[in-house]
């Protein structure tokens, strides 16, 4: 067993830090930034995502209500205005007010978790429904399994989806195989829905800006804080028969999803990307109401590219297009998979007939990621290959660890996401 002490500084230990840091003559001059959050007057591609303009969110309540996904009740309804966390807040509490099979547990989770997801609901719904765990995500996923198996419809949370790895064997060997193992039977683990925060920040979780030679062993426990808080695990989910995952892209989408998740009756891995908790915000339907798994939508119809993606960087894919529409005259088409596995294909596969050029985007890494399946799956459909003017481009994270200072270079920036959508386009 490592102590807590062993790993954590001290403060006399970080106090020493801090003056050592106050006087060294390396450290004390202050140097320019070689890259910040604010974009500098000559930048033209990577400027930050105005969320409160980005046609990827609802702005007002007419344009949420024109979704032709929602039930005539919903379109009927009202809207309120959301962040993507205060969306899944919504959705946890109004799957728990209507069934009394559903519980939520994980580690923090009835403080409110630490971005605020379940805030209130422990007090709303009781501790014998909303309640935390210890540490151990291999249990939290293994009583999970055990719940529905016994019919319940638990929500399990694992707190980032860096520490999910503990519990992939209940994944992997319990949740995806248990209707499949129980065959005629008749039990299966369906009512399971699996919630985690994905992906980075753009900025790193935590860093410091320290000379190597001081307190060495203090800088390697604040860059492990990093690379365990911003990693985007979801093609690893794809190679698991028996489960579908799911990642949002907005309040809407993250609220309709979830509750279509907790109502499914499969196994779902639910990935909220971090990044848009409190980034995004639109009006949001109040009442209930669930999107279509395993369902593509087209958010930007046209005729010369395909471009896909799902999450975060479809925030960054919008602002791509809108660029180099405007420099090169082209039309693109702009998809968002939402389910990821399985995927919406005949939506896929219809729109690169049409435009014969496809760009696939993603957060996670380049090697063996959703970006790869889909290429290849493009390239295998006969029709679709036929129609084909240039290589399936995938635009997508390096194939490294998240980098502590460096993160911001490692995601798709707009910069990039350009530059492969004009490679396509002048193939």
């Amino acid at each position: 067993m490592i102590s807590y002490k062993a790993v954590c500084p001290t403060s006399a230990a970080l106090r020493a830090v801090t003056a050592t840091i106050s006087t060294s003559p390396a450290l004390s001059t202050p140097k320019p930034r070689h890259y910040s959050a604010a974009a500098p007057p000559t930048a033209r591609l990577n400027i930050p995502t105005d969320f409160s303009t980005t046609p990827i969110l609802n702005h007002t309540s007419a344009s949420a209500l024109r979704n032709p996904e929602l039930s005539p009740e919903a379109k009927n309804g009202t809207t309120k205005r959301m962040n993507l966390f205060q969306a899944v807040n919504d959705a946890l509490s109004i799957s728990l007010a209507q069934d009394d099979s559903v519980l939520l547990f994980g580690e923090d989770v009835a403080f409110g978790g630490v971005f605020r997801c379940s805030m209130n609901l422990a007090q709303n719904f009781g501790q014998d429904r909303v309640f935390n765990t210890p540490l151990t995500e291999q249990g939290i996923l293994g009583f999970a399994v055990g719940l529905a198996a016994e019919g319940m419809r638990p929500i399990a949370e694992i707190q980032f989806a860096d520490y999910v790895y503990p519990a992939f064997d209940q994944i992997v060997n319990e949740a995806a195989k248990f209707r499949y193992r129980d065959g005629v039977n008749g039990r299966g683990v369906g009512g399971l829905t699996i919630r985690m925060p994905c992906g980075g920040v753009g900025h790193g979780a935590l860093y410091v800006l320290i000379s190597h030679s001081v307190l060495p062993a203090v800088l390697n426990i604040l860059t492990k804080l990093h690379r365990y808080h911003s990693q985007s695990p979801e093609s690893l989910f794809t190679h698991i028969p028996g489960v579908r995952v799911v990642m949002p892209r907005s309040p809407i989408q993250a609220k309709g999803l979830l509750l279509a998740a907790i109502e499914s009756n499969d196994p779902v891995i639910f990935m909220e990307p971090k990044a848009l908790y409190r980034a995004a915000v639109e009006q949001v339907p109040a009442g209930h109401y669930t999107l279509p798994l395993s369902s593509a939508e087209i958010l930007k119809p046209g005729k010369d590219i395909t471009v896909i993606s799902y999450g975060h960087p479809l925030y960054t894919c919008s602002a791509a297009i809108e660029k180099i529409e405007k420099d090169m005259g082209l039309s693109v088409e702009l998809i968002d998979l939402r389910t990821i596995y399985p995927w919406d294909k005949e939506t896929v596969m219809k729109s690169v007939r049409k435009t014969g050029r496809c760009v696939v985007v993603h957060e996670s890494m380049v090697n063996a990621g959703v970006g790869a399946e889909v290429a290849a799956a493009i390239q295998e459909d006969k029709e679709t290959f036929l129609r084909l003017e240039a290589p399936v481009k995938r635009c997508a994270g390096w194939s490294i660890h998240m980098p502590l200072l460096f993160e911001r270079f490692n995601i798709p920036d707009v910069a990039r996401i350009y530059d492969s959508i004009k490679q396509v386009a002048e193939y």
